[in-house]
């Protein structure tokens, strides 16, 4: 009998935190005690690891277990400790060595027969160990391929408790090894052609330029008239991820248990579209136990739209303008703050009145009501919002000869180009996009033409828009710059930016 030590992870947002686990089995009346602020399901490992080791063929102690979770004030919640508590339990009632273990991840749920079930947050967790300095880690062997993703980890993969026990003894080596990291594997894009979109010319073009730039946009227009239809084409336009940013994608999908286990990364930017019911917790964040990513945080480095965006809650739809400002959602809990990237571009997409006529002349609805249902779009929320298009009814579906749209091939080597010269110009600062550029930077470091800044003082001037507003049209006019491989914005591209922040054009 004597005392054994092991490793867990417990997750704060996408942020892993080292949780040692000891365990002490000496003599005194046949008991268990787990102490470290355990939730109920952490509670209940106790009757899960009891029913493992039966069915495995091994036995429980028959003497007095005490469990310690450290650090003990913060709350351990999930099932993801149960393999961590089983081995320690049995290296202090010397079952097993316990020398592997100090210096050791494990990972996993264990089911009543033995079988080691997949837990969420498995690259995270092995980030953290690796950080702590722990250089080997038994997983799931469905997570095999999403720990293949952190160097500098050793990580094997187990199905049953009966392998990881019989590892431990040297009695064989029947864990599966990490394969080699995951590339980011090939593929098209499913997100629709642009040419698929009849007409419009000038939402394709604010989506052109949306997506040069990163900025948020807004479709206003009757049903039917491609709003939808060109918001879902949008991350089919984004350049394709680079490692660094697949890997941050695949951290909040494995944290939301979204990911998928045979091919962890993905080249393609996500696109979420939640519908307008959602929860505030699963749009912003939260929930009960674990705070869990929500929609937004899911969107990272791809699309968040919002269509019917009318129909969602105006409390939704404002709790969006922090994560918007500052690509982070934090969620203030009792035992800490939980963050979660949310660097999105938000798609609102919505029709100018309940009623939804296919031209506007037909309406029925009153003033009161318009402003009544277009209101719940807050003046704080659309000031966030660089682009807003109004979209006209189409009046033929017949493509004149030579008039073809263009594909979503075609614009995607622009906005490419674009994005290339942005990101040569802001790679010594760090920011992808010219939405990412702070408004005093460029201000300071990158000014505009006095006659360009003129035709803003004016705008201020007579109250047309706030000084954020001022800061967003610059962030617009360098990406129009961008798309005709200009140096520095004109005033032409300042006053075509103000025209998309035109509150009569919605």
């Amino acid at each position: 009998m004597g005392i054994a030590t092991g490793w867990g992870v417990a997750l704060v947002g996408v942020d892993g935190v080292l949780i040692e686990i000891e365990a002490d089995v000496g003599a005194g009346v046949p008991d268990v005690k787990l102490i470290g602020r355990p939730d109920a399901v952490v509670n209940e490992s106790k009757d899960r690891i009891k029913a493992a080791l039966r069915n495995s063929g091994e036995s429980w102690p028959r003497s007095r277990v005490t469990l310690g979770m450290s650090p003990a004030g913060l709350q351990k919640c999930g099932a993801g400790y149960d393999l961590a508590l089983a081995c320690v339990v049995l290296a202090a009632a010397g079952v097993v060595p316990g020398l592997r273990l100090p210096g050791m991840l494990l990972l996993g749920e264990l089911a009543l027969d033995g079988r080691l079930r997949a837990v969420r947050g498995v690259l995270p967790a092995l980030l953290a160990a690796r950080k702590a300095g722990l250089r080997e880690a038994i997983v799931p062997v469905e997570a095999l391929a999403e720990a293949a993703l952190v160097e500098g980890v050793a990580a094997r993969g187990a199905r049953r408790l009966i392998d990881v026990i019989r590892w431990l003894r040297g009695e064989s080596d029947d864990l599966t090894t990490t394969p080699e990291a995951a590339a980011l594997p090939p593929g098209d894009r499913q997100t629709g052609d642009l040419s698929d979109v009849v007409g419009q010319p000038e939402a394709r073009w604010a989506l052109e330029v949306a997506a040069a730039g990163g900025h948020h946009l807004l479709l206003v227009g009757p049903p039917g008239t491609g709003k939808t239809m060109l918001a879902q084409r949008l991350a089919g336009l984004l350049p394709e991820l680079s490692r660094e940013e697949a890997i941050e994608v695949a951290m909040i999908q494995s944290v939301a248990g979204l990911l998928a286990p045979e091919s962890p990364l993905t080249r393609f930017p996500p696109f979420v579209a939640p519908h307008h019911s959602i929860s505030l917790p699963a749009l912003i964040g939260g929930g009960t136990g674990i705070a869990r990513p929500g929609a937004v945080s899911c969107a990272h480095r791809g699309v968040l739209l919002a269509d019917e965006a009318c129909e969602f809650g105006a409390k939704h739809l404002d709790a969006l303008r922090t994560a918007l400002e500052e690509g982070e959602v934090r969620i203030a809990r009792s035992q800490g703050v939980a963050r979660f990237p949310a660097r999105c571009q938000l798609v609102l997409a919505t029709n100018p009145c309940p009623c939804a006529p296919p031209r506007d002349r037909d309406c029925v609805c009153s003033a009161v009501h318009r402003r009544r249902y277009f209101g719940r779009l807050s003046g704080p929320l659309l000031d966030r919002v660089d682009l807003r298009v109004r979209m006209r009814p189409v009046t033929a579906l017949t493509v004149r000869t030579g008039c073809e749209p263009e594909s979503t091939q075609v614009v995607r080597e622009r906005v490419g180009s674009a994005r290339q010269r942005a990101a040569q110009r802001w790679a010594e600062y760090g920011w992808r996009c010219n939405a990412e550029v702070p408004g005093p930077a460029l201000r300071r470091d990158f000014p505009l033409h006095t006659e360009a800044l003129a035709i803003l003082d004016r705008a201020l001037a007579v109250g047309a828009m706030t000084a954020r507003g001022a800061d967003r049209c610059i962030r617009v006019a360098w990406t129009l710059s961008d798309l005709e491989d200009v140096d520095r914005p004109t005033p032409a591209h300042v006053s075509a930016a103000l025209q998309f922040r035109d509150r009569l054009a919605i």
